[in-house]
């Protein structure tokens, strides 16, 4: 499934955001991803504070003030890629729209890709990982925080219900 193609490929992409909810895949596409294009990579979670993985690991869903400086963390390493002329790819959830405007914003060379799939799959992948703080309890309010992207933010909305191979194809025939 793909949908909502570069209605400007007059624009280069630079960066690549990989977003959808915890258990979507972001870390593993966002990595095959960039190894498939010879960009750097940056693992979104490795940004956030100690007290945002505490507080997640207790089974506390963040808010939005606890979101801020990883957000502005976020953006630091897209704006850093940007000034130095580097490409990359990072997952981040970046569940809400305003999450997204502030690591995408008006950076006409960012481009996001949106991971989509049902709560069941997503939650057996959850209680099959091991070695992440992010426990399947907190799954229902990454959901309930989600807002998919408009037409307007150009995303790459990919479906999971494929092998990782597929999906990173199907995010470069995309891109073009």
């Amino acid at each position: 499934m793909e949908t909502a193609l570069n209605a400007s490929k007059s624009v280069q992409t630079d960066v690549i955001v990989v977003m959808g909810v915890s258990g979507s895949g972001k870390s593993t596409i966002a990595a095959d991803l960039a190894r498939a294009l010879g960009w750097a990579f940056q693992e979104g979670d490795d940004l956030h504070p100690a007290a945002n993985v505490e507080k997640m690991r207790g089974g506390t869903p963040l808010t939005d003030a606890d979101r801020r400086p990883w957000l502005a963390r976020v953006a630091e390493v897209i704006d850093g890629w940007r000034k130095a002329g580097t490409h990359g790819v990072i997952a981040c959830s970046a569940l809400k729209r305003a999450y997204r405007d502030l690591i995408i914003g008006d950076r006409p060379d960012v481009r996001l890709v949106y991971l989509q799939g049902a709560t069941p799959v997503i939650a057996a992948r959850l209680r099959g990982r091991r070695g992440h703080y992010m426990p399947p309890a907190l799954l229902a309010s990454q959901f309930e925080a989600l807002e998919p992207p408009g037409p307007e933010e150009r995303p790459i909305t990919v479906s999971i219900d494929q092998p990782p191979a597929e999906i990173v194809a199907t995010i470069l025939r995309a891109l073009g």
